[in-house]
């Protein structure tokens, strides 16, 4: 079920633009390994516009919450705003910063880096602020509002309209290959070139397509 299409949202628009690579993002997730979703979780793409917008708050905060997300390695938190795509990844939530090679910290993956990304950084840190203590986690403000907010170089899209799937190969790769911990100092050793390739993400988004051309068309309720 995604759910984000029970609420009634004004930019009709958006939400269109946002089915197909959804319902990938649902075909993608079911063909990974059970190991790396028991780790590993993702949140329906459009919960963090609504929150953004202040759309059914504490709604989607229950949702969230449903995710178990301290309880994970990296949570996916796709990003649709100003019919955008990028990609959030919340890195050892439930670290506490016990230990370097698994202290909190947060990717954000952006396939348009023109569009200026950092200005995103207001609205995630509210997020995850509200997250924390919607949860009743014992965490400090201060100790949330300095988790790193880190934006690796990652390849371009060359048209307005792969941001998308950009995002859900973000995903793929990252799941293919992340590291079990990672120390931030190191950061990002582990995003190289080899990650992220251009011809590479050609073949992923023609493999998606046939994929999903090769299924029944699934029904949204």
């Amino acid at each position: 079920m995604i759910r984000f299409l029970s609420i009634d949202v004004q930019n009709d628009l958006e939400i269109t633009e946002s089915i197909d690579p959804a319902i990938k993002q649902r075909d993608l997730w079911s063909r990974i390994s059970e190991e790396k979703r028991h780790s590993c979780v993702y949140l329906d793409c459009l919960w963090f516009s609504l929150y953004k917008d202040g759309v059914a708050e504490p709604k989607i905060l229950s949702w969230i919450k449903s995710k178990q997300i301290f309880s994970r390695k990296y949570v996916f938190v796709p990003i649709v705003c100003w019919q955008h795509w990028s990609l959030l990844i919340l890195c050892h939530f439930g670290g506490k910063g016990r230990s370097k090679a698994a202290e909190p910290c947060m990717l954000l993956l952006d396939s348009l880096h023109t569009t200026g990304p950092k200005r995103l950084e207001p609205a995630i840190r509210r997020f995850i602020l509200d997250i924390y203590k919607f949860e009743g986690r014992k965490e400090t403000k201060w100790f949330i509002s300095k988790i790193p907010l880190l934006i690796p170089k990652v390849p371009q899209q060359k048209n307005g309209e792969e941001c998308g799937a950009f995002v859900l190969y973000f995903i793929y790769r990252f799941l293919q290959n992340a590291p079990e911990t990672f120390k931030q100092e190191e950061y990002p050793y582990f995003l190289n070139e080899d990650w992220f390739d251009l011809k590479d993400f050609e073949s992923f988004n023609q493999e998606m397509n046939s994929f999903r051309s090769n299924k029944e068309i699934v029904q949204i309720s």
